[in-house]
């Protein structure tokens, strides 16, 4: 048997192997594709000992664009670091593996910039489909992109972009959050979220809280944007007089994590001096004093029905735009417990 380097193996070629086999060019094309069932069994046995021999790889990209079909999936994702993103991207990979696609990630690192230069990358690798989960900021170019193949939305929206969205029913999530604080007696709730930079899920979020709190007569709330300024905003919260027991309700992981670090810096009492509830549900969560209360997102299931809508369209499914809308999943946990009643 041969031994070849990848690099030996990248220089054959299919002449190379057709002049080995002593067969026709388009013989070994019929068979590394869809056609082998046309040759003989003696030329396929030929060819077949040839590319053995040679070490040879054909190359499935250029395969793929002479059929029409790169069996590759775009994604687009506004913040890789962040814990929601990975999970979901789990879930969209899984399922694209399960159904013979290949996923190529793009992360915009939450930058216009790398958002147009991501966009013309994927467009070049002739993707047959892109979910988009970013600030959405370039609309002009997604709406482009949603003329030429399927497109679905991962927990964004994007203004005037008629396409499938996959995401959390963030209102029922929210009032999830604060019936749940107000039946644990707290009633100054302070909601952190990250700042709004035009995301459609954050301002959802923050309008349902307003909502909430507008409804009941004994909860206080008030709203802080993450930054520098958090600690010291943290404390203003907690030093200043209110009608009962405090809570925060971060309005993602993110936010929990600003949120933990700001009150341990301040040396507050987890969680006697202040309730805490958070959006999504961390594999560090339970590690902090007695776990964070939070609200989980399926994500895996978020990212897995993405792909599964963008499917029906490339099968060729017409019709109305779909919304899905999961639910949240209350996890009790310690810092919430402190002022129940």
């Amino acid at each position: 048997m041969n031994d070849f380097s990848a690099a030996q193996r990248s220089r054959v070629t299919m002449l190379d192997v057709a002049e080995h086999a002593k067969v026709s060019k388009a013989s070994v094309s019929r068979f590394i594709g869809e056609d082998r069932a046309l040759l003989s069994d003696a030329i396929a046995q030929r060819i077949e000992q040839a590319i053995a021999e040679l070490g040879y790889r054909p190359n499935q990209m250029a395969r793929g664009l002479k059929r029409g079909r790169t069996r590759l999936i775009g994604m687009l994702v506004a913040d890789i670091r962040n814990p929601y993103s990975i999970a979901v991207m789990h879930g969209v990979e899984t399922a694209c593996r399960q159904h013979g696609y290949s996923l190529v990630v793009c992360n915009t690192d939450r930058d216009d910039e790398q958002e147009r230069q991501h966009l013309a990358l994927l467009r070049s690798y002739n993707i047959e489909g892109l979910i988009v989960n970013t600030l959405g900021h370039h609309r002009d170019e997604l709406h482009e992109l949603h003329r030429e193949m399927p497109l679905v939305l991962v927990d964004r929206k994007v203004e005037d972009l008629e396409s499938d969205m996959v995401g959390l029913n963030n209102p029922a999530a929210v009032e999830m959050a604060i019936v749940h604080l107000e039946e644990r007696g707290y009633r100054d709730v302070l909601m952190v979220t990250e700042p709004f930079d035009g995301t459609s899920s954050r301002i959802e979020r923050v309008g349902s809280f307003k909502a909430q709190i507008a409804l009941r007569p004994l909860l206080h709330g008030s709203i802080i944007e993450t930054g520098n300024e958090l600690t010291a905003q943290l404390k203003a919260f907690l030093d200043m007089p209110g009608p009962g027991p405090k809570a925060l309700f971060c309005a993602n992981g993110i936010a929990a994590l600003a949120c933990t670090h700001a009150l341990r810096e301040l040396k507050c009492n987890l969680f006697e001096d202040v309730g805490l509830i958070a959006l999504d549900d961390l594999d560090w969560y339970p590690l902090v004093g007695s776990g964070i209360t939070a609200l989980a997102q399926p994500t895996t299931e978020i990212g897995a029905s993405a792909f599964e809508c963008l499917l029906k369209r490339l099968r060729g499914e017409d019709g109305a735009v779909r919304t899905l809308d999961f639910s949240a999943r209350l996890i009790v946990r310690g810092s919430t417990l402190g002022n129940s009643r």
